[in-house]
């Protein structure tokens, strides 16, 4: 008893513990997904919720039934085992019911499935289409951007070192020349690789595309709050595979606009990315004070 009651109070003495987590960034002690700030990704969420409610009575029947068997059917309880070794009726109950469940599942899988893989084109719809197109080449061992639309050629996006950092970047997650990206626009991501198989993942967007030489993949997102968001490369990919980072700024559509227009001209304009940082700045001063 006195274990029992100590091993509840750890679990919430833990789950108190657990941080809040940052938008766009990983949380030291927090718990479950980054917040979502697309549409996907919201719907990443509810399917996991889903899941939850499901797979949790499972694995406690689970458990209940191997601890039943562990004490009703050892060596101690039952020196005389039983001789037959098929139930027909069991069989056909311990195939269907799993079966019905992944039916149910298929139900929240497949919509959202679907939803990641087709871009929005109704002029229409819930989600407008896709209004430009970001390229995305990986490299060992970083990242190549391009605007096509907008006349902007690709640059690459490298991670800072530890010793060039400023105190408000992550490490490991901060780049030299970060992507910019209007809020509320829905964009297109082409993806592909110039050596070996790569992977854009950016865990608040819900997004992870496989980068293959030779191959074009596909994504979209369309973000609807403003902020710094990172990610990393998701497939092993050579030595230095942990250091290939992701860094997108979600800005207004008068900054983006400004910005384009330096990158245009220059793609590693320092007054661009300056413009980036101060709005970034502006946008956490904001924040504080509303705290």
């Amino acid at each position: 008893m006195r274990f029992l009651t100590a091993l509840a109070l750890t679990a919430i003495t833990s789950a108190s513990a657990f941080a809040t987590p940052l938008v766009g960034q990983p949380t030291d002690g927090a718990l479950g997904f980054q917040p979502g700030v697309t549409p996907i990704m919201e719907q990443v969420n509810d399917f996991h919720n889903i899941l939850l409610w499901i797979i949790i009575p499972i694995s406690v029947f689970v458990m209940g039934l191997l601890g039943w068997i562990i004490i009703r059917y050892n060596k101690k309880a039952n020196p005389v085992p039983a001789k037959f070794s098929h139930n027909t009726l069991l069989e056909v109950v311990w195939t269907g019911i799993p079966v019905l469940i992944l039916v149910v599942i298929s139900f929240f899988s497949f919509p959202l499935l679907y939803m990641q893989d087709t871009i929005p084109s109704d002029p229409d719809g819930e989600i407008p289409p896709a209004e430009f197109t970001i390229k995305a080449v990986g490299y060992q061992w970083y990242w190549g951007y391009e605007y096509p639309d907008h006349g902007i050629e690709e640059f690459a996006s490298t991670m800072i070192a530890d010793e060039d950092l400023r105190p408000d970047q992550p490490r490991n997650l901060a780049v030299d020349q970060p992507i910019v990206i209007p809020v509320d626009t829905t964009i297109r991501l082409q993806v592909v690789a110039a050596d070996v198989i790569h992977n854009w993942a950016m865990p608040a967007f819900g997004t992870k595309m496989d980068a293959i030489p030779g191959r074009i993949n596909e994504a979209w997102f369309h973000v609807t709050q403003e902020g710094t968001y990172y990610g990393q490369c998701s497939e092993l990919c050579g030595l230095r595979h942990a250091f290939m980072p992701i860094e997108v700024h979600a800005v207004s559509r008068d900054v983006f606009d400004r910005w384009v227009e330096m990158v245009a001209e220059d793609p590693y304009s320092t007054e661009a990315y300056q413009l980036i940082a101060d709005n970034s700045a502006e946008r956490m001063t904001r924040l504080a004070q509303l705290d």
